[in-house]
């Protein structure tokens, strides 16, 4: 069990489950928006990193009983609590769910050219690993598709203020559209769904870890610190993405 820098005093699904007052519009909102996807924009996928919102969503999928397949990037640095969880949600998840891995080939060569704890010595080499790792097997993952489906919130980070609810920037790049069902929800409405639904999640957020990517890249946080300061923790305040949603300047200014 990873340790933590706070012990918690109940689980996060006691201590965390706290709606928003338009809680209920927001789950009705997600509901719309997942049926809409599935109906208009097929083939779609959606994106699981397993963490809370995710596990939200793909419930959603299940109970809503849609065409909408789960994958998972399994990127061979995930916390032992994460891989658990996946053999879980493969095995109740009515929704297929995918596991894309990295190339092995890259990841050796990298490791036998920066060696195993590279990411910590440079921004450059730590994106260059979630490249491999992530960004790789993502593009693999999204091959073919027309949209996909992310657990984004925009009370996650500053980064993530403006997230929308349908995200049609990556139509001239990619052509895909993004969509975020939980655009909207606090951190609070995300807890009580899980709760008031008994959804299985990642132990790992009852230790005071709110945002779970791989082992060597995530910590617990303590009172008071931001919702992603677990995350490359290492590096500068501003930089808490791998890659996998942020937008280029292009497109910024395409979508201002």
């Amino acid at each position: 069990m990873a340790s933590s820098l706070l012990q918690p005093t109940a689980l996060a699904s006691e201590r965390l489950a706290q709606p928003s007052q338009d809680y209920a519009q927001h789950v009705a909102e997600a509901q719309a928006l997942l049926q809409q996807a599935a109906l208009d924009f097929q083939p779609l996928k959606q994106a699981s990193s397993l963490g809370a919102e995710d596990v939200v969503i793909t419930h959603l999928i299940n109970q809503l009983a849609l065409n909408i397949p789960v994958f998972v990037l399994e990127t061979g640095a995930l916390h032992n609590e994460t891989l658990a969880l996946l053999e879980r949600t493969q095995a109740c998840s009515r929704a297929p769910v995918e596991v894309y891995r990295p190339l092995h080939q890259e990841v050796l060569h990298f490791v036998r050219q920066e060696g195993q704890d590279a990411i910590y010595r440079s921004m450059a080499l730590r994106k260059a690993c979630c490249n491999i790792r992530k960004m790789e097997p993502l593009a693999r993952a999204l091959q073919g598709q027309k949209a996909w489906i992310t657990g984004l919130r925009r009370e996650q980070s500053s980064a993530r203020a403006a997230v929308e609810l349908i995200d049609a920037s990556e139509q001239a790049s990619k052509g895909l559209t993004k969509f975020n069902p939980l655009a909207s929800w606090t951190w609070g409405d995300v807890w009580h769904y899980i709760a008031t639904h008994k959804v299985d999640y990642n132990p790992l957020h009852d230790e005071f870890f709110p945002s779970i990517g791989c082992a060597p890249c995530t910590r617990a946080i303590s009172l008071g610190e931001d919702f992603r300061a677990g995350r490359w923790w290492w590096e500068d305040e501003t930089a808490k993405e791998c890659g996998l949603h942020v937008k280029s300047e292009t497109q910024k200014e395409a979508h201002a």
